[in-house]
């Protein structure tokens, strides 16, 4: 699948995450400068990545052209997603079905700020039901054949790689990469 316009979902994901930086009294990007929100996004990202990816605002607008298959965004945490990832993304955001014959690669060196369920993709908060974690660095893997999948923890209380959203289309790998926060699993 891919998308007409690349930075139409990207829209969307900000959109959906306004609440949620209102509600926690983040600094939103309308309030930074373009060159704090380039700085801010690519810290996401490895070196290489970095000096090539495209950057855009919460509105979608680029910031930064790029060489790379990369785009580098707050959402509100800082993240740098290749196309898979992006049409993963939109799919997700529009509860659209997903596949791909690719394997996708997303980064979120810096972790994120408010976590998220690792069971259900559409959960807003965490309960007891949810498995809520927030991830420190990571780098997010989305593999073309989810048969692939099995063998690795589908929870986060491991140490190591585990499967977010597994069973659903938007199943991927979390692949921790740095210090993880002291506590990762919030509601449970």
């Amino acid at each position: 699948m891919k998308i007409s316009n690349p930075t139409r979902w990207l829209f969307s994901v900000v959109v959906t995450q306004i609440a949620v930086l209102a509600f926690c009294g983040a600094v939103s990007a309308a309030e930074m400068t373009k060159e704090q929100i380039i700085e801010e996004a690519l810290k996401a990202a490895p070196p290489g990545v970095k000096s090539t990816a495209k950057v855009v605002d919460d509105k979608g607008n680029v910031l930064r052209d790029g060489t790379s298959a990369y785009t580098c965004m707050l959402v509100p945490d800082a993240m740098c997603l290749d196309s898979v990832w992006a049409d993963m993304a939109d799919a997700w955001i529009n509860k659209k079905p997903f596949s791909t014959d690719r394997i996708g690669i997303g980064y979120m060196l810096v972790g994120d700020v408010n976590g998220s369920s690792n069971s259900d993709p559409y959960a807003e908060d965490p309960t007891t039901e949810n498995d809520w974690v927030v991830e420190g660095p990571h780098v997010m893997i989305i593999v073309p054949d989810p048969s692939e999948l099995e063998g690795l923890p589908d929870t986060p209380t491991e140490d190591g790689a585990y499967v977010m959203w597994k069973g659903t289309p938007y199943a991927h790998i979390m692949l921790p990469v740095g210090a993880r926060p002291a506590q990762r699993m919030v509601g449970n």
